[in-house]
């Protein structure tokens, strides 16, 4: 299951798209860099039994 999902920069308040992936695990959380201001973010991606994929950040 490949797809894309969008989060807000906690820093600058612009909708970042990124891919997501299962194969990483239902629930995933990881450091990423805003790739408009640069400031780091904790992405948080849960995939729900249903299919919903849930992803949220917060600044680091």
């Amino acid at each position: 299951m490949d797809e894309e999902k969008s989060y807000v920069c906690d820093s600058c308040g612009e909708e970042i798209v990124i891919p997501v992936d299962i194969s990483a695990g239902e629930d995933q959380e990881y450091v990423e860099d805003c790739p408009v201001c640069c400031h780091p973010n904790v992405i948080h991606i849960r995939f729900e039994r249903n299919g919903h994929v849930s992803i949220w950040s917060r600044g680091e």
